[in-house]
């Protein structure tokens, strides 16, 4: 059982103005609205339901899913048994907050008509915005920075491309941190907690006579140029033979504005393969074992579920119980591997996540209040910073493994 009972760690809501939660709800969402509206020639009938939903963010209640939005009725009885029968006719600040979150993403996309049928049926909303950042100079800086990877000792270059996907958008940093580039002091700072060595002693590197096949699992977050150093990290283990097997687990639809679908991971690996050098290696790999069956990319419906992965399905389970080691990147997996609730700092990330059925590791930019596992030095080292928004402004992350 964890230190502090679920029970007494009370669920985080929107429900408080100033804080973070309620700032998504009431600033957050109203903005991803817009910016839809604006990213697309929609029609009046999608910009009608658009400003809707924007109304409905401000002052309006959980609404059930409408029946043109699903018409093979699945969607809507996967909802009724995620929670909407409770929820329904309550205010979006009075349920939980990750509920709250999930359903509005839901809700947008039926505005938009995603699900059809019409002219917009499996168009992403947020797809210009995904490839605008992946074809961004950035993006450029960082895949040509993989290049000098080759020099280092192999330990440092695994360090690199760990700490690449660990921060996601400063990935450049996590290449060249290795190399003594300046940054690197300042990053391993902004780690609250380290188990690195931990998931390294779940994944060595091969050799004669180890036991295998070793089957990694890794539960991306954001598209773009987060998911790129995931994709890498992956191509450099099976390079390494610390796996011989990958299970890319991807957002069946578009979600959380970012968040990667099986098109982003395409995406992803054509922009790998364009940009030459490493960055092709890489690529070129990846798509080879995508092909002969090493890599294979899932998109779970419960992906999408507005629930923690306590509450996952057997199928689900069974995936993650085979793996040798399961890896959830980004904070919104974390949110959903501990449970989105206010637990005191040092609750034991080990006795929050025992029901997780295999060793598992969070790999996470801290972007949210939820968190665990810190030593009563950091939490206290941290609170006495001055930084009011540590929990939440994605300068600190984590890696946390339980074996």
């Amino acid at each position: 059982m964890p230190d502090t009972p679920a029970e007494s760690a009370p669920v985080i809501l929107g429900n408080e103005p100033g804080s973070f939660p309620h700032g998504v709800l009431a600033e957050r969402h109203p903005a991803i609205v817009r910016q839809v509206r604006e990213s697309f020639p929609y029609g009046p009938d999608v910009r009608h339901a658009l400003d809707a939903l924007l109304a409905g963010c401000a002052d309006g209640v959980v609404e059930p899913l409408p029946a043109e939005a699903d018409p093979t009725g699945r969607d809507r009885d996967r909802w009724a048994a995620w929670g909407m029968d409770a929820y329904a006719g309550r205010s979006w600040y009075d349920v939980p907050w990750l509920w709250a979150e999930s359903h509005f993403y839901r809700r947008l996309l039926d505005a938009v008509g995603h699900f059809g049928p019409g002219v917009w049926q499996g168009v992403d909303p947020f797809r210009p915005a995904k490839l605008a950042e992946l074809e961004a100079p950035e993006t450029d800086e960082e895949l040509a920075a993989l290049d000098g990877l080759d020099a280092l000792p192999a330990d440092e270059r695994t360090r690199a491309l760990l700490h690449g996907s660990l921060w996601g958008n400063r990935a450049d940093l996590g290449f060249r941190l290795s190399a003594g580039g300046s940054g690197a002091g300042d990053q391993a700072d902004a780690l609250v907690a380290d188990d690195s060595d931990a998931l390294w002693s779940l994944l060595p590197p091969a050799r004669a006579g180890a036991p295998g096949p070793r089957t990694l699992c890794l539960v991306a977050d954001n598209a773009g140029r987060e998911l790129v150093p995931d994709l890498l990290l992956v191509s450099h283990l099976l390079a390494e033979g610390r796996v011989d097997r990958a299970v890319l687990h991807v957002k069946p639809y578009p979600y959380y504005v970012s968040d990667a679908t099986p098109a982003d991971v395409l995406d992803a690996l054509r922009r790998l393969v364009a940009a030459g050098g490493a960055a092709a290696a890489h690529g070129e790999r990846l798509w080879t074992a995508l092909t002969d069956g090493r890599v294979r990319v899932r998109a779970h419906p419960f992906s999408c579920a507005p629930l923690p992965y306590a509450d996952m399905p057997g199928d689900l389970r069974e995936d993650f119980a085979a793996a040798t080691v399961t890896v959830l990147k980004g904070d919104l997996n974390y949110r959903r591997l501990v449970g989105d609730r206010w637990w005191p700092p040092t609750t034991s990330f080990a006795d929050v996540t025992a029901y997780f059925p295999g060793p598992v590791a969070a790999l996470r930019t801290l972007k949210s209040d939820v968190i665990t596992g810190l030593d009563a030095g950091t939490e206290a080292a941290l609170e006495a910073s001055g930084e009011r928004r540590w929990r939440t402004s994605g300068t600190h992350a984590l890696i946390q493994v339980r074996c």
